[in-house]
């Protein structure tokens, strides 16, 4: 045993990795995905399993970046890579340099998957859609300048309205980069002068041709336009991301071009239609009202116009007849409340007393005497009768008690 080489971690980790490196070439692998997770740089960390096994494994920010679709846990995969090892732990991983879906293609899992985000988000809530011009000033086509989508656009506008104001906004529609492109332009069509609608699209062609209006940077770029967008992109059966947060989706280019404006004949047939109801309206109304100045024409205040002064000089007098009688009624009422208050008084007055054979004493001041106290020997009194005064002079005073005595 002694005769065995001694080596250190490190060597015996190089040994392994360049056995492990070059024993297995690339290779495709098939699993499961889990335990997914991205890092801040870019990479992308999980393990591949199947019912026996697992191991590591890592893509790396370039290759991330290729991929057309986020891993999720749970994904059955072909990843195609190699085996390394990770010599700062003696750790083997295995190296994913292209991921590719097992049942969903990898162009349909990426298109659902952006589409579950955007919908989350409320990209695509028809409460945020923005109403289209009735008669837009200035048409923005962000499009391929050499396409057919572009010339039918171009054909169907100006044959629907001839005085419409075009202008091409180039970019590519399919490739590396032409999402990019499409986007720029989305985000600064509205400098241009008098562009109030913008159409962007491009016409058929296969999922890999139109996949730049399913990326998230043209979607994006579509919700952030401060112009409304119409998306037409492909044919009837094409439903792409942009379709779905454009404020509005056309079928085809073709029927953006209808879309975008009216048409100039149906607009003239809809002006004649309307003056002609105008006018009809008009003249049955100038109708009713002749009919109603003949009534009024009619009326015998314009035939006999003196016999309305005759009418109310005939009222005045009857209501200053009725005023009269009522003031004469009013003033016999009074007459008669008077006369009954004077009666009650007449009969509460001192001198109906006297007038039975009563007498009333005063002194010369007024002060009605009621007691022999109030007077004494000498002092003047006024006696009042029914029919005079007596004037006397007290000679003496008797009490009452004593007159009852005497």
């Amino acid at each position: 045993m002694n005769d065995l080489p001694v080596i250190s971690v490190t060597e015996l980790v190089t040994a392994f990795k360049e056995v492990v490196e070059t024993a297995l070439p690339p290779c495709i692998v098939e699993g499961e995905v889990s335990n997914c997770r991205k890092s801040p740089t870019g990479h992308w960390y999980l393990t591949l399993k199947d019912e026996q096994s697992e191991i590591s494994a890592t893509i790396w920010r370039s290759a991330a970046q290729r991929l057309r679709f986020e891993p999720k846990d749970g994904m059955k995969v072909l990843a195609t890579g190699s085996l390394q090892v990770y010599a700062t732990k003696g750790t083997c991983q295995f190296n994913i340099a292209k991921l590719m879906l097992q049942g969903v293609g990898e162009l349909e899992m990426a298109f659902r998957q952006l589409r579950d985000k955007l919908a989350a988000e409320g990209l695509f809530e028809a409460s945020r859609k923005r109403a289209i011009p009735k008669i837009p000033r200035r048409i923005a086509l962000v499009t391929s300048p050499s396409g057919a989508a572009v010339r039918d656009m171009i054909q169907v506008i100006t044959r629907r309205w001839p005085p419409a104001n075009i202008v091409i906004v180039p970019v590519r529609v399919q490739g590396e980069g032409a999402a990019e492109e499409i986007a720029r332009a989305l985000k600064n069509v509205h400098r241009i002068p008098d562009v109030d609608v913008v159409i962007t699209g491009r016409g058929g062609g296969s999922l890999e041709d139109l996949w730049c209006f399913n990326t998230e940077v043209v979607a994006r770029a579509i919700a952030a336009c401060k112009l409304p967008v119409i998306s037409a992109v492909g044919h009837e059966i094409d439903v792409s991301i942009a379709d779905l947060v454009a404020d509005r989706r056309a079928l085809t280019p073709s029927e953006a071009g209808e879309f975008v404006v009216p048409s100039a004949s149906d607009l003239r047939d809809t002006l004649r239609h309307t003056a002609d109801r105008l006018k009809s309206a008009l003249q049955n109304r100038a109708e009713r009202i002749r009919l109603r100045l003949a009534a009024i024409e009619s009326r015998g205040v314009f035939q006999r116009p003196a016999s309305l002064v005759e009418q109310r000089r005939q009222d005045c007098d009857m209501l200053c007849e009725r005023a009269a009688r009522a003031m004469r009624l009013m003033v016999e009422r009074r007459k008669q409340a008077i006369g009954a208050v004077a009666a009650s008084l007449q009969a509460l007055s001192p001198l109906q007393v006297l007038a039975r054979g009563y007498s009333l004493t005063q002194k010369p001041n007024g002060q009605v005497i009621r007691t022999t106290d109030q007077v004494h020997v000498g002092d003047l009194m006024v006696t009042r009768l029914h029919s005079g005064v007596i004037n006397a002079i007290v000679e003496s005073v008797e009490p009452s008690d004593a007159g009852h005595a005497g």
